[in-house]
C-alpha cells in the first residue's frame, strides 16, 4: 500500500534546498502530470510491477532537483483521474493485472501527486498492444525499471523472473502432493469452482451456490414434500458419506466471460449506439441509474480474495478496482440515454 510517511522521506531536502534523494529503481520522480502523457506514465507502471514496485512522484524539478509542486493546471488533471477508467486501460494494455494507488499530499502549501505501483504477482507484465506517441509502448515489450530509468528487460532480469515462477510452481505442487499424501488419494477430492462440481475418482458430485443451498430441502426419491410448493432437490440412491475432502485446485470464477466489457469499452459501444453523446454522459447515466452495484449489469473486478472480502464486510470498494460490464449494459444504457434526448428534444 501507499505509505505516507515513505514519500515524506523521499521528499526531504537537504540544506541547500535540494533534494536528498535521488532517483532508483523504486523511485521516479516528474515535475507535472499530464493526461496526454499517461502512456509515458503506465510504462513506469509496467517497469515497476516487473520489478519492487516503486513511487511516481510529481512536483520535483530536474536540474535542480527541488520541490516546486505542481501548478494549478497539473492539479486539475491529476484530481481528474478516475481509478475505474485507469486500471481498465491498463488491463488492456498489459498482460496482468497492474495494482497502483493514488494520493495528492500537501508539503509547505505545495502540492505533490503520487502513484505507488505494487509489484505485480505474475511476472513478467507485457505489453499487449502499442499506445502513445511514436509507440512508446509496444506490443509484446517487457519493460523493467533498473537504477533511475526505465527500459526494455535486459536477459538476466528476465531469467530471473522465469526462473522464480518456475521454483513457486514447482513450490506449489510440492505443497500439493504433500496435502494429497496427509490427507490419502483416496479422501481427496478436486474443486473446480469454474465448472461447479467436485471431482472424486470418476465420480462428480454437484457442488451449489451457498445461498441457494440454505433454501434447498432434499428428498429422497419415493417420499413426498410435506410443505407444499418447498423448493427441493430429488435424490436418485444414496449419498455416501467422504470422511475428507482435501481442495487440492482452486479457480477462480472467470468474471470477463459475463462481464466481457471495460469502461472504455462500454463507453465507446454506448456512444455507438446514440450518436453525439460523451463518455461524461455516459459516466452520470451510470451513476444515476445505479449500474456499478448492479449484478445484472456490471461486476466490481476485485484483485485478491482480500479485497473481495473487504467489500463484503465493510460495503466499501477498495480503491482502483476496476468495474467490468454486461454486453446487455450497452443496451440498456443507450436506450435510457435516448428516451432522456426524446423528452428533451419534446
Amino acid at each position: 500500500m501507499l505509505q505516507e510517511d515513505r514519500v515524506l522521506a523521499y521528499l526531504r531536502v537537504n540544506d541547500d534546498g535540494r533534494l536528498h534523494h535521488r532517483e532508483g529503481q523504486e523511485l521516479e520522480f516528474k515535475e507535472q502530470f499530464n493526461l496526454a502523457a499517461l502512456a509515458d506514465y503506465f510504462k513506469d507502471f509496467a517497469a515497476f510491477a516487473n520489478n519492487r514496485g516503486g513511487y511516481l512522484i510529481f512536483g520535483v524539478k530536474d536540474k535542480p532537483r527541488i520541490l516546486t509542486g505542481m501548478s494549478d493546471k497539473s492539479i486539475d488533471q491529476f484530481d481528474r483521474i478516475d481509478p475505474q477508467i485507469i486500471s481498465g486501460h491498463l488491463l488492456q494494455l498489459f498482460s496482468c493485472n497492474i495494482c497502483w494507488h493514488q494520493a495528492c499530499l500537501e508539503i509547505e502549501g505545495k502540492k505533490f501527486g503520487v502513484f505507488y505501483i505494487e509489484p505485480a504477482v505474475e511476472k513478467p507484465v507485457i505489453a499487449t498492444k502499442d499506445e502513445g506517441k511514436d509507440n512508446l509502448i509496444k506490443s509484446g515489450e517487457i519493460y523493467y525499471r533498473y537504477g533511475g530509468r526505465t527500459q526494455k528487460i535486459q536477459g538476466a532480469e528476465l531469467r530471473a523472473i522465469i526462473n522464480h515462477r518456475l521454483e513457486r510452481n514447482n513450490e506449489q505442487w510440492l505443497d500439493l502432493l504433500g496435502k494429497i499424501g496427509r490427507a490419502g488419494p483416496q479422501n481427496a477430492a478436486i474443486l473446480d469452482t469454474e465448472s461447479g462440481v467436485i471431482a472424486k475418482d470418476k465420480a462428480q458430485i454437484l457442488v451449489l451456490d451457498q445461498s441457494l443451498a440454505s433454501k434447498l430441502k432434499f428428498v429422497k426419491e419415493g417420499q413426498f414434500v410435506e410443505k407444499g410448493g418447498a423448493p427441493a432437490l430429488k435424490l436418485i440412491g444414496d449419498v455416501s458419506p467422504v470422511d475428507q475432502v482435501e481442495v487440492i485446485q482452486h479457480i477462480k470464477e472467470n468474471l470477463t466471460k459475463t462481464y466481457p466489457l471495460s469502461a472504455t469499452q462500454l463507453a465507446d459501444l454506448v456512444k455507438a449506439k446514440v450518436p453525439g453523446i460523451g463518455r461524461n454522459e455516459v459516466w452520470k447515466c451510470l451513476t444515476e441509474n445505479g449500474v456499478k452495484g448492479n449484478l445484472d449489469y456490471a461486476a466490481y473486478n476485485f484483485r485478491n480474495k482480500q479485497q473481495e472480502d473487504q467489500y463484503k464486510d465493510t460495503g466499501k470498494v477498495p480503491v482502483a478496482t476496476p468495474i467490468i460490464y454486461k454486453r446487455s449494459t450497452v443496451d440498456y444504457l443507450a436506450n435510457i440515454l435516448k428516451n432522456k434526448r426524446k423528452k428533451g428534444e419534446a
